[in-house]
């Protein structure tokens, strides 16, 4: 061991010449023990020719070692790959060793011995590199002058390919300690994958306090989200940072490195097992048409874009008031454009895309823009959705909203568009805030304009909160987990449905191919989430603790808030109770119920009126009239009595 010690902080060259040496050594008994096998007794050479050929072997396998780069490996981590190439090495030294041996003229020379060499070689050869690497192993992590400030104690969970290429890059790298592999296959329990042992998930505490382990690095990118979520669920308790690889096949060249780690996302946590699209229903409303995506830079809008630009649409119009925020979309869709390329060179045509700058107010502007682009199909996503700030400023969240989407609905039935997609939300479904009731109202606007006959299918699709949408609960979180607290949770008992954007969008897409006009879809959106739970458990998989009165040493405090004007304790996606499946298992639709055309108009102008006149108690007796289970939180009515000032509802009166 001591000899270990010493050899790992030696110059490189000198390293290589001991295993020269070894190498050497161990070919010379490989072909000795040829002999005295293949001959029944132990062999002397009888002529200095034989003599001369039995060195000759060693120094031609030395040459092939250096030729086919086994003296660039490092012995401690040289894992299967080294092993391969060292058999591979060993063949070609035995082979031109035959060769010189043949052209040297000795006769009688017994020709299995090539064929015993080998397999003793092989043998001797990764026996010497297999004892090296444990004695060098044992003696790194105690070698304070190379590892001791920067070396952190790992485990790897999942001992398969991706967790066996981890360790390899791991190695590499130099500065990680490798303590154990978990898994909960119990065909691996207790054994030995490239040194390292493997345990079962329940002995994963006593291995962290014991080893003082520093990172937990998730490697299993094939499994499903639920198993994963397993795991997580085990890691959550103890005080380890975890991160995690993407998909192999995100991995490039399918290599894996170092690199590829990443902090656990939310998408770990409450992302739910993919159900493969319909095909058919993704594409049958997209390919070959033109398509409109209002919001188009939002959260929701950007992720349709993408996934849209893969059906093929002939062409596709991004609208958006924000400049930055279409800028940025069309930077990206112009890099998809030039991957797809790439990949599927001349498959064809390719898409045209279009940017238009301005509101859906703006009704000369969607004229021109229908027109213009002869648009077969609307998704529309332009809004106003954060709650707190729509719900102190009213007027303007209504007039975006739900007259932006009347102004693109007319257009579109007026231009002959054969379908109209809304995007709405469970917050209109008996709504305590501005935002919800905007779109519960947009929602009646398509419902009324159904029920009159024309050209255009009109149809909305409802579905909760999108992880890791702009302001979402979960970038909050983390930014204050950064900055070291506190997380800042509204109520202790606020839970929520989270949905992954990708998903939504795709449930969009295929829902609004199912529409026959009226309807309205709601996504099935999985299990309900404790947004306490979430905090804490963020906190914990970031390697920190909750500080509370149970832990006061702790690292983040968790702070209740209270509900942010508007806020439920938690959200509904249905009015009524008869939802009906679809061909899709996470699509339902329901038909709910519907103001006629001419009572609605009647409404709106009414509400046009109490905007104009910044009225916001009319506005605020019209929404109680027209949106059926308008209730405001913590109040009756969010006008202060006696006035005409809307008042927040954390300073509603009492």
């Amino acid at each position: 061991m001591n000899f270990a010690v010493w050899l790992i902080e030696r110059p490189r060259w000198l390293k290589r010449t001991v295993l020269i040496a070894n190498d050497f050594v161990m070919l010379g008994i490989a072909l000795w023990a040829a002999y005295s096998l293949r001959l029944s007794r132990i062999y002397i050479p009888e002529t200095w020719q034989t003599l001369l050929l039995l060195l000759v072997a060693p120094a031609v396998g030395v040459f092939v070692f250096y030729w086919r780069g086994l003296y660039k490996l490092v012995t401690r981590f040289i894992g299967p790959s080294g092993t391969t190439q060292i058999y591979i090495a060993v063949i070609i030294a035995a082979v031109l060793w035959a060769l010189v041996v043949y052209m040297s003229g000795v006769k009688n020379h017994p020709r299995s011995v090539v064929v015993i060499y080998v397999l003793i070689a092989a043998i001797l050869i990764r026996l010497s590199r297999q004892w090296a690497a444990s004695m060098l192993l044992k003696a790194a992590p105690q070698y304070e002058p190379i590892r001791s400030d920067v070396c952190k104690n790992v485990i790897i969970y999942g001992a398969g390919p991706a967790g066996i290429q981890l360790l390899r890059a791991l190695n590499e790298a130099g500065t990680y300690r490798m303590v154990a592999f978990i898994d909960s296959n119990p065909s691996l329990a207790g054994q030995v994958v490239h040194g390292v042992k493997v345990i079962r998930p329940e002995k994963i505490g006593k291995v962290i306090a014991d080893e003082k382990v520093d990172e937990v690095l998730l490697a299993a990118p094939s499994a499903l989200r639920s198993e994963r979520r397993v795991a997580l669920k085990v890691l959550e308790k103890y005080p380890v940072e975890v991160k995690t690889l993407p998909a192999l096949e995100e991995i490039a060249a399918g290599r894996v490195e170092i690199s590829d780690l990443r902090p656990i996302e939310v998408e770990d946590l409450l992302g739910r097992d993919p159900v493969s699209p319909d095909l058919d229903l993704l594409s049958s409303q997209v390919r070959d048409k033109s398509v409109l995506i209002t919001g188009a830079g939002g959260s929701i809008g950007s992720e349709l874009a993408r996934q849209l630009l893969q059906l093929g649409p002939k062409t596709l119009v991004l609208l958006d008031v924000s400049e930055h925020a279409l800028y940025e979309i069309s930077f990206e869709i112009a890099e998809l454009q030039r991957a797809m390329r790439v990949d599927v060179p001349n498959a064809r045509p390719e898409t045209n895309v279009v940017q238009v700058l301005g509101s859906v107010l703006d009704r000369r502007l969607i004229d021109r823009t229908l027109a213009q682009h002869d648009v077969d199909v609307i998704y529309h996503a332009a809004a106003y959705k954060h709650v707190p700030i729509v719900e102190v400023n009213p007027c303007v969240g209504l007039q975006n909203n739900t007259f932006g989407t009347q102004v693109v609905a007319d257009a579109a039935r007026d231009a002959g568009v054969a379908r109209f997609v809304l995007i709405s939300s469970d917050k209109a479904v008996r709504p305590t805030n501005v935002m919800g009731a905007s779109k519960r109202l947009a929602e009646l606007v398509l419902q009324a304009l159904a029920e009159d006959p024309h050209q255009t299918t009109f149809t909305m699709v409802r579905f909760g909160n999108v992880l890791d949408s702009s302001g979402s609960v979960v970038r909050l979180f983390r930014k204050q987990i950064k900055e070291g607290g506190p997380v800042t949770v509204t109520h202790p008992e606020v839970i929520r449905y989270f949905m992954s954007i990708p998903e939504a969008a795709q449930l969009v897409i295929q829902a609004g191919a199912m529409a026959e006009g009226g309807e309205v879809f709601v996504l099935e959106m999985g299990t309900p989430v404790k947004i306490d739970d979430l905090a804490r458990t963020m906190v914990r998989l970031s390697g920190l603790e909750v500080r509370d009165e149970a832990h006061p040493e702790g690292d983040v405090a968790v702070e209740y808030v209270g509900l942010r004007p508007g806020e439920k304790l938690f959200e509904e996606l249905l009015i009524g109770e008869d939802a009906t499946g679809t061909s899709h298992p996470r699509i339902f639709k329901t038909s709910e119920p519907v103001l006629a055309y001419g009572e609605l108009i009647t409404a709106l102008a009414r509400f046009e009126t109490a905007i104009s006149k910044n009225d916001l108690a009319e506005l605020q007796e019209m929404l109680h009239a027209t949106v059926e289970g308008y209730a405001p939180s913590g109040a009756a009515a969010n006008v202060a009595p006696g006035t005409d000032e809307w008042v927040p509802h954390s300073q509603t009166l009492h």
